[in-house]
Order: structure tokens, then C-alpha cells, then sequence
């Protein structure tokens, strides 16, 4: 026992060959505990990890088959060059992905990040991705090496390509350890879904245009330069080796170790930054109020007007900026909606309207504006008591969606004509988009007041309870086909304009289009407030569902 007054005797601390079995152990007892939570889960790592294994040996034998091809090592190195993208980004969209292995757990332990830090690398190693990486590295060194040096510099390359790649996730991982565990680290989950969606697009489009530009040959370009950027530029020396260039051979795998001792550094650096300085449970959260008692309205408050309708519009726009939900649903329009009539238009097939089609993704978000509230629906109830007030509320609410929908309805309708070369068409795409958004207007505010659905919280994907299905979907499409009918007189004016060769009169389509798009929006949403007012108990009954 120490003796009063006596210095404290000195923690001792581990170094890395005495934590990598510690971490590895540590790694293997959670993943078996974690599997025996139920049955569930293990079947569902099982066949994860049965997929992998087919996927990562059917991969290492398509590369060993192209053995010899022309341009197999410009498949490779872009093939790893996408795969260590995704060793980048993944630990922004699944946080929770590896949870043995998250940092911040172990800040109260006396642990120097050093060895911390090879301990964690080795421990990484153990997983389904590293199995799947290990085995596209194989395949594409024996894919590429030719010749006793190219195959020396492959036993080099493939651990090398490895570490960096494992490195990399977790470097990017640590030094947002601290937004991944918070609410905007979630709202990057729920956002997940939508970049995978719509990488996918971009993948499809590449390919169409791959096939249509005479195979991997138009790759090399880009092959040539990314066989330069580690941890491709390991692979990438492999196949110099093979050519006989062996100095550029040593300069990319210099590279690739270079990258390497500077992610670990990276990332010593941020768990060091992570076990020593204070976070917001160690900080108090009340500090000086930085605006003053005496400011006043600034930034969007200032340009918005007073009362109601301001603070209608400022809660519509928070709620877009902050709830998961919505900001899915925002962004997912928001990209869909450039992206479908873009491709179109660079592939030369439809027309210069699809831009329309962001108009549409747009509208959608005036349906269930009520249903967005959730239960706290009620605080917007107690201050709604006539008709006027419900189209006060629903006013302003389309006034936030158009603070939105429209500069980026005229965005995609330019972006659309440029691409298409069809300058002449804009006027009637823009007065085409207008009455199209106007009568989804109508429609939602009707909707939202006759088909209130509640959005459940508790899942990434799930937008409505159980037994709401049907709202849902006769909310959306019976909008869409109403609102497609409500834009009938302007969709047809520009049919005739265009049949009648009168082409000098399309600019005509654009005031007429902004006019009577505003004209049905104002319509709807006067026709909906009465009925909001009148059916606010079922309104709320129904968005407090979930």
C-alpha cells in the first residue's frame, strides 16, 4: 500500500506487441457475442460472409482468367481505385459498422495512441471487407505480374494495398468519430440509401457509354492516372515491373508506402486528438449567449416577414435542414430530379421536358405536410381555430417549398436545354415545370388535409405505420394524375404551338405557365384550409400514430 503523501506508483502502460493479441481476442469475443444475440443475426453474417467468399473467389478467378488480356491491367487499377473509394466513404454512411473497434470508447484507458494504433490496424484486418480486398489484390497481382521482379514486387503490393485501404476507412473514421456518434452522423446513414441509389445511375451511365465507346480501350486514360494514386499505385508498379519499367515501378510503390506511413500518422494523429481533448460531456454546454440580449433579426429572419407566415416558413426550412426524414426526401428529389433529365439529355434520348420530371420530384414534398410534424403536430393544432388560420399555416408552408423548388426548377430546366443544345425549347419547359408545380401544390395542400399519414421515426426507410400504406399511395398518385389533368390547358398550348410550327411563340408559354401555376396553387391551397380547419381532430389522430 502506498504510503500518505507517497507519489502515486506509475500506471503501467502497453505497448503494441502486447495489445495486438489483447485487441485481437477483444475483436473475436464481441463478434461472437454479438452472434449469439439471436438467430437472426447469425444467419444474416453467415450469408454475408458465404456471398463474400463466393464473390471474392469468383473475382479471383475472372482476373486470373484475363491473364495475358491487353488491357487487363487497366481493369484492375481502376477496379481497386473504386474499391478504395469505398473503404473511404463507408465509414461516413454505416458509423455503426464495426462497433468493436470504435475509439471512443477506449479514452478512459491508459493507452497511449501509438500502440493503440497498430494494435487497432491488425485488429481491422479481421472482417469481411479485408477478406474481400485481400482477394481482389491476389487476383489482380497474378492478373498482372509478369516476371520474376513483377512477381517480388506483387508480394510487396498486395499486403501494401491492404493496409492502406484498412488505414484509410479507419483514419477517415476516427477523425470524425465525434460527428459520426451525433445526430448529423445519423442523418449521413439515412442519406446513405440515397448516394448508393444514385451512384448506381452514374455506374449504369458509365457503362452505356463504355459499351458505346469500344471497350476498356477508352479507360486507359484514366488508368493512367490512377495508377499513380495509392493504394492502386501498388498494383500499379506491378504491371511497370512487368513492362520492364522498373523506375517508375519503384516511384509507385514509394508512393503507396508513403500514403501508408501518412494515414497512420493521420491517424495517430486523431486518436491522440481524441483521448486528450474535451468533448461536450466534459465542456460546459452553457456558455455566454453569443448573439447579445439585444439582437436582433438576422440572416434568413431577417428577409422573411413577421408573424405567421415567417415563422411558418423558418420552421419548414429547420425542418428540412434538420430532420433525417425530410432532409432524405428533400435531397433525394433534389438529386433525382437533375439527374434523370441530365442523363437523358447527354444520352441524346427523350426530350428537353423531361426537366419536368424535377418539378414533379419537387411538388411531391407538399403532400402529408402535416404528417412531416409527427405528434408534435398538436403545437401547430392549438394555434389553428378558423379557416383563415389553416390557410395562413398551408400558405406559408408553400411559400418555404417555393423558397426551394423554385430557383431549382429553373436550374434543371437550363441545365437540361444546355446540355440538349435546344435553347428554343426553354420557355416552354419552364411554363411546362410552373403549371406542373402549381397544381401538385393544389393537390398536396388537399392531400396533406384529407390524407394525413404519420412518417415513423424509428426506421431509416419506413414512411408510414402500418395500416397507412394505402394513404400513402393514393395520396401520391391520385395527386400526381390530378395535378397532371390541372396542367392539362398549358401541356396543351405547347403541344399545339409545336404542331402549328409556331415555334416564335413559345416565349408566350412562360408567363402563361408562372401565371397559372400561381393561380392553382393560391386555389388549392384556399379550398384546403376550410378543410383543415374542420378536420383538425382527425388529422391529428392520424400523424400521432406512429
Amino acid at each position: 500500500m502506498t504510503a500518505p503523501g507517497a507519489p502515486a506508483a506509475p500506471v503501467a502502460v502497453a505497448g503494441t506487441a502486447e495489445l495486438v493479441p489483447v485487441f485481437v481476442r477483444l475483436k473475436l469475443t464481441l463478434l461472437r457475442n454479438g452472434l449469439r444475440q439471436s438467430a437472426g443475426r447469425r444467419a444474416v453474417y453467415i450469408v454475408s460472409l458465404v456471398l463474400t467468399a463466393l464473390l471474392a473467389v469468383g473475382l479471383v478467378l475472372g482476373l486470373v482468367a484475363l491473364r495475358g488480356h491487353a488491357q487487363a491491367h487497366t481493369l484492375v487499377v481502376l477496379l481497386l481505385g473504386v474499391v478504395a473509394l469505398g473503404w473511404a466513404v463507408m465509414p461516413l454512411f454505416f458509423p455503426s459498422g464495426d462497433e468493436t473497434l470504435d475509439p471512443s470508447r477506449l479514452v478512459m484507458l491508459p493507452l497511449r495512441p501509438r500502440p493503440l494504433t497498430g494494435a487497432l490496424l491488425v485488429a481491422s484486418l479481421l472482417g469481411i471487407g479485408p477478406l474481400f480486398t485481400l482477394a481482389l489484390a491476389l487476383g489482380s497481382v497474378i492478373s498482372v505480374a509478369h516476371g520474376a521482379v513483377a512477381v517480388v514486387t506483387g508480394v510487396f503490393a498486395v499486403p501494401l494495398t491492404l493496409l492502406i485501404c484498412v488505414a484509410l476507412a479507419r483514419s477517415v473514421a476516427t477523425a470524425n468519430v465525434r460527428l459520426l456518434t451525433s445526430r448529423r452522423g445519423r442523418d449521413l446513414a439515412v442519406l446513405s440509401g440515397l448516394v448508393i441509389a444514385v451512384g448506381i445511375q452514374f455506374v449504369n451511365f458509365g457503362i452505356q457509354r463504355l459499351s458505346a465507346a469500344g471497350g476498356l480501350s477508352s479507360l486507359e486514360p484514366a488508368a493512367d492516372v490512377v495508377r499513380w494514386i495509392p493504394p492502386a499505385s501498388a498494383l500499379g508498379a506491378v504491371g511497370s515491373a512487368s513492362d520492364g519499367a522498373y523506375g517508375s515501378a519503384a516511384g509507385q510503390l514509394l508512393l503507396a508506402v508513403g500514403a501508408l506511413v501518412f494515414l497512420l500518422w493521420l491517424w495517430h494523429r486523431g486518436l491522440d486528438k481524441l483521448m486528450s481533448s474535451p468533448d461536450g460531456s466534459t465542456v460546459a454546454a452553457a456558455g455566454p449567449d453569443r448573439r447579445g440580449a439585444g439582437a436582433g433579426r438576422s440572416g434568413l429572419s431577417a428577409l422573411l416577414p413577421e408573424g405567421r407566415t415567417g415563422a411558418v416558413i423558418k420552421r419548414s426550412l429547420r425542418y428540412v435542414a434538420r430532420d433525417p426524414k425530410t432532409k432524405a426526401a428533400w435531397v433525394t428529389a433534389l438529386a433525382v430530379g437533375m439527374i434523370v433529365p441530365v442523363i437523358n439529355a447527354v444520352q441524346g434520348v427523350g426530350s428537353v421536358y423531361f426537366a419536368c420530371f424535377a418539378a414533379g420530384m419537387l411538388g411531391m414534398q407538399m403532400y402529408n405536410q402535416f404528417g412531416q410534424d409527427t405528434s408534435a403536430f398538436w403545437m401547430v393544432a392549438t394555434t389553428v381555430s378558423s379557416a383563415r388560420d389553416a390557410y395562413a399555416e398551408l400558405r406559408a408552408r408553400a411559400l418555404a417549398l417555393l423558397l426551394i423548388t423554385l430557383p431549382y426548377t429553373v436550374l434543371v430546366a437550363v441545365v437540361t436545354a444546355a446540355v440538349a443544345g435546344d435553347w428554343a425549347a426553354l420557355p416552354g419547359v419552364m411554363g411546362v415545370s410552373f403549371a406542373l408545380l402549381g397544381g401538385m401544390l393544389a393537390t398536396g395542400a388537399l392531400a396533406s388535409a384529407l390524407a394525413p399519414y404519420s412518417i415513423p421515426q424509428d426506421g431509416a426507410f419506413k414512411n408510414a405505420v402500418p395500416g397507412q400504406a394505402g394513404l400513402v399511395w393514393i395520396s401520391i398518385l391520385g395527386g400526381l394524375l390530378v395535378s397532371s389533368v390541372l396542367s392539362g390547358p398549358v401541356i396543351g398550348l405547347t403541344v399545339w404551338l409545336h404542331v402549328a410550327d409556331l415555334h416564335g411563340w413559345l416565349w408566350v408559354l412562360l408567363p402563361v405557365g408562372a401565371v397559372y401555376g400561381a393561380f392553382l396553387a393560391w386555389a388549392g391551397v384556399r379550398m384546403a384550409a376550410p378543410r383543415t380547419a374542420e378536420r383538425l381532430p382527425e388529422i391529428l389522430a392520424a400523424v400521432s400514430k406512429g
